[in-house]
């Protein structure tokens, strides 16, 4: 397993961390893991997970 770090995810995603921290909230983006006081991160895996269902989606919508 690995965690990315803020840098890190900012390579997958190119939101603001404002708007994921508000995607977060919303049930819409996988939820950071507190690591420790002050740090965070994130499972690579559910990031690539969030990020193959938007691909899936757009490919049935042009396939529609």
């Amino acid at each position: 397993m690995k965690i990315l770090s803020k840098k890190q995810l900012k390579d997958y995603v190119v939101y603001s961390m404002q708007h994921i921290a508000r995607l977060e909230q919303a049930g819409q983006f996988p939820k950071r893991v507190r690591l420790g006081a002050n740090r965070v991160g994130w499972i690579e895996q559910e990031v690539m997970a969030w990020l193959e269902e938007r691909i899936s989606r757009r490919d049935a919508a042009a396939s529609s």
